[in-house]
């Protein structure tokens, strides 16, 4: 939290710059670390909590290992995308939103990824894959086996 407020420094135009790099250092943003913030930067947490739950880019819960981002824009949809989120949830064992229980994969949809000439698409920890269907679903995650969660203190 130091290093951020040296960084960015206090108040309210700090407020986004420091969310942002604090869930990019902790995956997502807790309670505990929404006080934080709030008392760091001298922003009531109410506003805090304000601001993450109108930003669409905010986390306040963890997310997988893996974050899958299936588009759902209209080239995509058009082009197969219900299919190929159906494929995913069935091979990962979750559904949109969700995150498998060995915290490996997180699946989650967008309106649109700006890749619409390879429709349909979704985006694998920033790695665009087009022109998919769901038997490319199937080669990509077919051996995927959902496991127990990662017991408590991480992964080994």
């Amino acid at each position: 939290m130091e290093a951020l407020l040296r960084k960015h420094g206090t108040g309210k135009q700090a407020l986004i710059p420091v969310l942002q790099e604090a869930q990019e250092t902790l995956g997502y943003l807790s309670e505990d670390a929404v006080f934080d913030i709030s008392e760091g930067l001298g922003v009531p947490a109410s506003e805090v909590f304000g601001v993450l739950s109108f930003y669409a880019q905010f986390r306040t819960t963890p997310v997988g290992r893996n974050l899958i981002h299936v588009c759902r824009g209209t080239a995509c949809h058009v082009r197969g995308a219900p299919e190929v989120q159906s494929a995913l949830e069935d091979a990962l064992g979750v559904a949109a939103g969700e995150t498998t229980p060995d915290m490996e994969y997180t699946l989650e949809t967008v309106a649109c990824i700006g890749a619409c000439a390879l429709a349909p698409t979704m985006v694998v920890n920033k790695q665009t894959h087009g022109k998919l269907t769901a038997a490319k679903i199937k080669e990509m995650f077919g051996d995927y086996e959902p496991g127990e969660p990662v017991a408590e203190g991480g992964a080994e």
